[in-house]
């Protein structure tokens, strides 16, 4: 069970935003991810709660963040609910889309299974609902992904298979880069991968 810390940061200037503490495995579903996030300080800011089925749909989500929830599912597209700090109003979405996103690193590897690209495959379009900090708001976005490449790299447990993702945002046009060792994020704009106390799982 991968168990390690990323730090986080704005992608644009560097401000650090914080660490996000993880754990993930493989379970009899598919696989689930677990993490806390903190703020600079060391104070709690949120948690994250993601499991996925085999195919990489998101059979259950739980965000927290600034005392808002979200909680959702692959349900007609995707379909979540989202209750304010207070706990009084709640709403329910729904769009005709492929998963979630956010600033967490699962939802990387989440899309990456969802999408079982290889260096031969095509540039892939999918949509997401995005949650943005700090309130958890959704916003519907269309990405673009390709697998560029994929290297074996040898280590004291055996190869390790690094992939290289190109990131498109179809509105803005702006690209960028994600590295995955299995369920592991290595680097992706805003993340830097800190600690890791036990190899990634391979899918």
């Amino acid at each position: 069970m991968p168990r390690g810390r990323y730090s986080l940061h704005d992608p644009h200037d560097h401000t650090p935003l914080g660490e996000e503490h993880f754990n993930c495995a493989p379970g009899p579903s598919g696989w689930r991810y677990l993490s806390r996030t903190t703020s600079p300080s060391g104070e709690t800011t949120g948690s994250v709660d993601l499991a996925i089925d085999e195919l990489g749909r998101p059979i259950r989500l739980e965000l927290h963040a600034a005392h808002w929830q979200v909680r959702g599912a692959a349900l007609d597209g995707v379909t979540w609910v989202r209750t304010d700090p207070t706990g009084t109003h709640a709403t329910e979405g729904n769009v005709r889309a492929h998963a979630f996103t956010g600033t967490s690193p699962a939802f990387l590897v989440a899309i990456s299974r969802l999408l079982r690209l290889t260096p031969e495959s095509p540039e892939t379009r999918v949509r997401l609902v995005a949650f943005t900090d700090p309130v958890l708001a959704p916003l519907t976005v269309d990405q673009s992904w390709a697998l560029v490449n994929s290297e074996a790299h040898a280590t004291d447990n055996g190869p390790l298979i690094v992939e290289e993702y190109q990131v498109s945002a179809l509105d803005t046009g702006e690209r960028h880069t994600v590295h995955l060792a299995g369920d592991v994020v290595l680097s992706a704009p805003g993340i830097e991968l800190e600690e890791l106390e036990t190899p990634p799982n391979a899918f």
